[in-house]
C-alpha cells in the first residue's frame, strides 16, 4: 500500500493534486528478522518519474534478501528543495517504521538512476543527525543513508550537467550558490556514504563526466566506491536485461551489497 510521506500535507506543497503528495511505495520481503532497505528513486530529469525504473528495480532488490521502497518524489513544476525533502523524509520514514517493517534502520541504502540518481547522491551528501526535539517521530530519524547505489547518474550541475535536469530543479537562471551546493562532486566528504556507481561511455543524455567526477571526488575523500562504465548503451535502460554488456550491472551491484552486508543470499 501506498505510504503518503506527510499525511497532513508536505512542505512547500499546495495539496491539491497527487503530485502534491509524495508518497512511498513498500515492496517487503518475507523476513523472519530486521533486513536491509533500499530507497529507490526512478529517473525523469526532474519532470516525470520513469515507471521502469521503479517496481522492477524494487522487485529484484527482494531477489537479494532486501527490503525495497519506490519513492514518487516532487518533480517540476516544483523545485528545490522540495525533491531533496521527500527523499530526505522517505529514508526518515523508513528508519522510524523500521519495527513495523522489520527493517534494520543501520542498513538503509537509496537507489537512483538519472536524475533521480542526482536525488540519491543529493540525500547522501546533505543530512542531518534528526531533530530529537521534534515532535513528529519520523523527523527524529537521521537521513543519512547508509549506502548509495547511482545509476547513469546526474552529478554536476556545472559543465557535463544534463540541462533539463538542472532547469526543472533550479529553474533558467539559478544562483551561483545553489549551483554549487547541488554539484555532488563538491559536496563529497569523508562521511559520505559508500557508493556503486555505473553508466555507459556513449551515454547521449548525461555524459559519463558525471560519474567520472564524481568517482574521483570520492577517491580523494577515500570514500569506498565501484564505479562500472559500459562501453556502449543508450540512457534509461535501468535494469538493462536485454542489454549485451550492461546489464551485468545488476549481478555485479548484487555483489557489491553482500559485500557491504545488505544481503546474504
Amino acid at each position: 500500500m501506498t505510504e503518503p510521506l506527510w499525511p497532513q500535507g508536505a512542505p512547500l506543497g499546495a495539496g491539491s493534486d497527487i503530485e502534491d503528495r509524495p508518497r512511498l511505495t513498500p515492496y517487503l520481503i518475507d523476513a523472519q528478522g530486521p533486513s536491509a532497505a533500499v530507497v529507490v528513486l526512478p529517473g525523469g530529469g526532474y519532470a516525470h518519474r520513469a515507471a521502469h525504473e521503479g517496481e522492477p528495480v524494487a522487485r529484484w532488490l527482494n531477489t537479494l534478501g532486501i527490503h525495497a521502497f519506490v519513492l514518487d518524489y516532487r518533480i517540476k513544476p516544483y523545485r528545490h528543495p522540495a525533491p531533496l525533502l521527500d527523499a530526505q523524509r522517505a529514508i526518515r520514514t523508513v528508519r522510524a517504521r523500521a519495527e513495523e517493517w522489520r527493517v534494520d534502520p543501520d542498513r538503509v541504502g537509496i537507489l537512483g538512476f538519472s536524475a533521480g540518481g542526482h536525488l540519491a547522491a543529493s540525500a547522501g551528501t546533505h543530512y542531518d543527525a534528526g531533530n530529537r526535539e521534534a515532535e513528529d517521530p519520523i523527523e527524529r530519524q537521521g537521513c543519512r543513508p547508509d549506502a548509495m547505489i547511482l545509476c547513469y547518474p546526474v552529478v554536476t550541475m556545472e559543465s557535463f550537467t544534463h540541462q533539463g535536469s538542472r532547469e526543472n530543479l533550479l529553474g533558467p537562471s539559478p544562483d551561483p550558490a545553489l549551483v554549487s551546493s547541488l554539484s555532488i562532486e563538491t559536496r563529497v566528504t569523508e562521511d559520505t556514504p559508500p557508493a556503486f556507481v555505473w553508466h555507459t561511455s556513449d551515454d547521449a543524455a548525461v555524459p559519463v563526466e558525471n560519474s567520472l567526477q564524481l568517482a574521483g571526488a570520492l577517491s580523494r575523500c577515500r570514500v569506498p566506491f565501484e564505479l562500472h562504465s559500459f562501453e556502449s548503451g543508450r540512457h534509461g535502460i535501468g535494469l538493462a536485461e536485454d542489454h549485451p554488456e550492461a546489464y551485468a550491472w545488476t549481478s555485479l551491484c548484487a555483489r557489491w551489497l553482500r559485500r557491504r552486508g545488505f544481503c546474504t543470499l
